[in-house]
Parts: C-alpha cells; sequence; structure tokens
C-alpha cells in the first residue's frame, strides 16, 4: 500500500520535480481539450438519463473503448418529470418557476392559497394553513436543497400547514439555482418550485398583503433508465487505480462540469500508455443531481476493490470557470472564478501544494479530514484512501445561464496537467 505520511511526500519532492510543464491552450494537447469541452457543450441538456446525458455517456464510452480500454455500462433507474406547465401566478401576474424534484404535481388546475414570505429562519407573519409559502433563501451558491438552510425553512412551512412552497434562490447571478435532490422520492409534504430572485420583486410585494396565488406545476414524470459507465484497463497487475468524474446535470453544465470531463478524457489517453505499471479504472457517473445517486450505485458494481486500489483521483464540479465581475456584470473576466477546492488525504498536502502553486483555489488544497463534498464524499465512505477530490460553485452554477461563456479553456489545461503530474507521482511512489 503507498503511505502518505508528510515526511514520505516532502521526500519525494526533493528528488522529483512537481511542477507540471506548462501546457498551452493552442498546444495539440491544448486544442484536443478545447475541442473536448465544446463537444461536451454540444450535447445541450445534461439532466439524467435524457437525451443529452445519454448522448454524452455514449460518445465518452466510446472514446475510452478507442484508447484500449474495456468498458462496462451499469444501468439503473433515475427519476426525470418533463413539465407541460411551471408557473406561478398573482395579481394578474405570472412568472416561470423550476419544478424541483422529486416533483410532486399540483394537477393541471393548479393550487391556489394566500402568498406568505418566509424568511430563511423559517419565520412567517400570521397563518400558513394552505398557504402557498414564498421561502425567500439567504444569499449563497446554492447547490443542494438537502443543505439544512435550504431545507429547513421548506419544511417549517409544511410542518405549519403550507400547501405549496415557493423558493427563491437568492444567488450570485440572480438566476434561478436548480437544486440537487433526493432520487428516491420527494422530499417534502407538497409541491415545490424554484423562482429566479431577479423575477421575485413583485411576489415579495404580494406576500406582504397574502394576495391570493395560484401555483401550477403539471406535466409527465417517473422513472427511466441510466447509466454509469467504466473504462478497465487490465494488465494483470496487483494495484489499481481509479479516476472519476460525473457528466449529468440540470442544464447544459459547461463549466459545472465539461472542464472535468474533458481533463478526465484526457487523463484516459494518457495513462493508456504512460501508466504501465498499474491496473486503470476510468469511471464516469449519471445521477450526480439526485445526490450522488450515480456515485452510491458505481461503488455497489463497478468500482475497482477498496483493498486493491492505491489511488482515486476523483474530478468533480467547478474544474475551471471564468470568473466575473459582481458590480456591473458586463462580461467575464479574463481570470478563473477561485471557488474551487482540491482536497486530498491529509499525507498528501505538501504534494499537491507543490503541484498546484500558481493555481487560483488550487494553490491552497485542504485536507479531505478537514473538508470535502460532492462525489469525493462517496469515494471516502467508501473506504479508499489516498484519495484527492476537486468540487466548487462558480458563479452560474447549476443555472441554465452555465454556457460557453463560463468556460476557461488555459485553466481547464492548466488543472489537466496537475492532475496528470498528482497522478503519476502518487503512483511512482505507490510502487
Amino acid at each position: 500500500m503507498i503511505k502518505t505520511s508528510r515526511r514520505n511526500f516532502l521526500g519525494a519532492s526533493a528528488v522529483i520535480s512537481l511542477a507540471p510543464a506548462p501546457i498551452s491552450a493552442q498546444s495539440p494537447e491544448g486544442e484536443t481539450i478545447r475541442q473536448d469541452l465544446f463537444r461536451y457543450l454540444n450535447f445541450g441538456n445534461k439532466q439524467a438519463g435524457g437525451d443529452g446525458d445519454v448522448a454524452c455517456g455514449n460518445w465518452l464510452a466510446s472514446e475510452l473503448a478507442k484508447a484500449g480500454y474495456a468498458v462496462e455500462r451499469q444501468y439503473y433507474q433515475v427519476p426525470f418529470f418533463k413539465p407541460s406547465t411551471a408557473e406561478l401566478e398573482c395579481e394578474g401576474g405570472s412568472v416561470p418557476v423550476y419544478p424541483q424534484p422529486v416533483v410532486v404535481p399540483t394537477g393541471a388546475g393548479g393550487l391556489a392559497g394566500p402568498l406568505v414570505r418566509v424568511d430563511g429562519y423559517g419565520q412567517f407573519a400570521g397563518s400558513m394553513k394552505g398557504a402557498i409559502a414564498l421561502v425567500d433563501l439567504p444569499h449563497a451558491r446554492w447547490s443542494s436543497i438537502l443543505a439544512r438552510a435550504a431545507r429547513a425553512p421548506i419544511e417549517a412551512a409544511f410542518a405549519a400547514g403550507a400547501s405549496a412552497a415557493v423558493v427563491i434562490t437568492n444567488g450570485p447571478s440572480g438566476k434561478v439555482i436548480a437544486l440537487n435532490a433526493d432520487g428516491r422520492g420527494p422530499m417534502f409534504a407538497g409541491p415545490v418550485a424554484l423562482l429566479a430572485p431577479d423575477r421575485a420583486k413583485d411576489f415579495l410585494a404580494a406576500a406582504m398583503t397574502r394576495s391570493t396565488a395560484r401555483l401550477t406545476i403539471d406535466g409527465t414524470g417517473g422513472t427511466r433508465a441510466a447509466f454509469n459507465f467504466v473504462g478497465r484497463l487490465d494488465r494483470g497487475k496487483a494495484r489499481w487505480l481509479a479516476i472519476s468524474t460525473p457528466r449529468s446535470g440540470w442544464f447544459g453544465c459547461a463549466a459545472e462540469r465539461g472542464p472535468g470531463v474533458a481533463a478526465w478524457l484526457e487523463l484516459a489517453r494518457w495513462a493508456a500508455t504512460a501508466m504501465p505499471d498499474h491496473n486503470l479504472s476510468f469511471l464516469c457517473n449519471t445521477g450526480h443531481e439526485y445526490q450522488y445517486l450515480g456515485a452510491a450505485e458505481a461503488m455497489k458494481q463497478i468500482a475497482p476493490p477498496v483493498d486493491q486500489t492505491d489511488f482515486w483521483l476523483h474530478i468533480g464540479a467547478n474544474v475551471a470557470a471564468r470568473d466575473w465581475h459582481s458590480i456591473a456584470e458586463v462580461a467575464p473576466l479574463p481570470s478563473v472564478d477561485s471557488q474551487r477546492y482540491l482536497s486530498v488525504s491529509p499525507g498528501l498536502l505538501p504534494l499537491a501544494r507543490s503541484i498546484f502553486a500558481g493555481q487560483t483555489g488550487y494553490e491552497e488544497p485542504v485536507s479531505s479530514d478537514v473538508l470535502s463534498a460532492g462525489e469525493l464524499d462517496e469515494v471516502i465512505k467508501a473506504g479508499y484512501a489516498p484519495a484527492a477530490g476537486v468540487f466548487g460553485i462558480h458563479r452560474y452554477h447549476h443555472t441554465a445561464e452555465d454556457d460557453e461563456r463560463c468556460l476557461h479553456v488555459p485553466a481547464t489545461v492548466a488543472a489537466a496537467r496537475g492532475f496528470r503530474t498528482l497522478l503519476e507521482t502518487v503512483a511512482r511512489a505507490g510502487n
């Protein structure tokens, strides 16, 4: 087994040049990553089991097969909902809302009741019986409705008798932020929908007078098949390396998922010939938006044995996204969004600091004993160690506006090179 003490990796640092050689985005490697980024983007909406997710998964599986990997798929069921109507009406005006999965429909006629504002602490004035709760979340870079700060005020409203809830997802973009959810079933006692902050003003005013509102969420839903897959290169060695990434999400997921997918694919092509002393397992999961459902399923069937795995690298959300000014949002900045984290097993901290020096956000990696998130949690919970993972929330995370503008090709290339050096160095130390 590889040892990940501070002494071991400080010693390795003394004899190995750890700083990745710079890669230009115009180099052949950089151009391949750029092409993969836009190929991912062009699949459109990536909701698990939908057309874009399936097409993207087929493409990535075929690329691994071309590189010499044996590909195995793992099918399972995920929720879905296709709305025909999703709107909130009050005092003659209406706005579109985003149905919160797992969706509880209202039916074609909708639900009517007084509109009552609920603050971020779950507090409200007057009676909530039969009301539509307008839950005004505090400002944050939201990602999951399972976060207590998001879930608790909704639960408080239903506990007090609300018939439905509309949640204002106050965040940096002003747009509606889709929220990850438990994929096993509805989380709340009634219908829940999400409302963009930039469309909420009139409804907040209406809630002050308890004006009657109507929420309508109607459409078709249920479950559908989705698939994870793994590309294995079994060389008959004693030890495995595992590298994983999710591909699914609520919208197009340009910067949320694209850079991670492109870096993962670059690593798979490179490792097929560059890592001869280990068996390789490259996993690609769907169902991420259902609170890492795909990762949990992968651990049951297609992940390599824990006791035979030297290292697991998980390449998650916000690998590299453009930053933006917050006051006057005219155009994206040339800099990379710093709200990205590199979490590593404690013994890997000195190594990770050396490799990712100068990469904004990554230059100060954190111990996974202190902070981990996303699918890295599933890796650690399953017992894989040492492990490393990337996660983060950029400005347009989980919004429909996470599009081409949010991509940062040079930072994606730099991150991919850092992952390569990390993988290569840890693998060498394990032999």
